[in-house]
């Protein structure tokens, strides 16, 4: 079925109900834009390589030393001396904590955004209530809805495949989902 076909029923069923339409399909692609937004995590860095697969083999070795009923007192505990107490630090510079660029997801209408904001969002809920609130606003004279996220780091994410966690990027998947979401915002309308 082409896009043509599918706006055809979405104008029948939608009359009248255009602006909540719209306005539940562009949360809906928000939000999928802002979960498939990676988070900085540093055992995922190339540099920090080496001490996650140590760590990771320090924490197998310990698991493997549990299965054995020896290594193990009365309680259930790891006997005194048999756990391996060993680890290597990640580099992440001093507090760091990621989600800045979740964080950075902003809307606005009819004109974009540039500057960026310094909201750190590891779970994209704070970016999403603040994107559907604008949202909720919307009306017909609103010529465009802008989704933006301005780091500098952005396009690379998106195009260059910078992140183990959204390789193919995050707005170009979520905007080949649009037509879904349009189709729920319609279903979903009172009959």
């Amino acid at each position: 079925m082409s896009f043509s076909l599918d706006l055809k029923a979405f104008v029948e069923k939608a009359k009248g109900n255009v602006e909540q339409v719209i306005q539940k399909t562009s949360i809906d692609l928000l939000s999928a834009v802002v979960d498939r937004s990676p988070v900085g995590n540093p055992e995922l860095w190339a540099i920090n390589t080496t001490a996650t697969q140590y760590n990771a083999e320090v924490e197998r070795l310990n698991t493997q030393m549990r299965n054995d009923p020896k290594n193990l007192s009365k309680n259930g505990r790891m006997k005194p001396g048999r756990l391996i107490r060993d680890g290597m630090d990640l580099v992440a510079g001093k507090d760091y904590v990621g989600g800045r660029f979740r964080g950075n997801w902003q809307v606005s209408f009819d004109t974009a955004i540039t500057g960026n904001i310094e909201r750190i969002d590891p779970n994209g809920s704070a970016s999403k209530s603040a994107g559907a609130a604008l949202m909720q606003t919307f009306t017909t004279e609103v010529g465009t809805i802008w989704m933006m996220n301005n780091l500098p780091y952005g396009p690379r994410l998106e195009y260059e495949g910078w992140s183990s966690q959204a390789p193919a990027g995050m707005v170009q998947i979520s905007v080949t989902e649009a037509q879904t979401y349009l189709n729920k915002a319609v279903s979903e309308l009172s009959k």
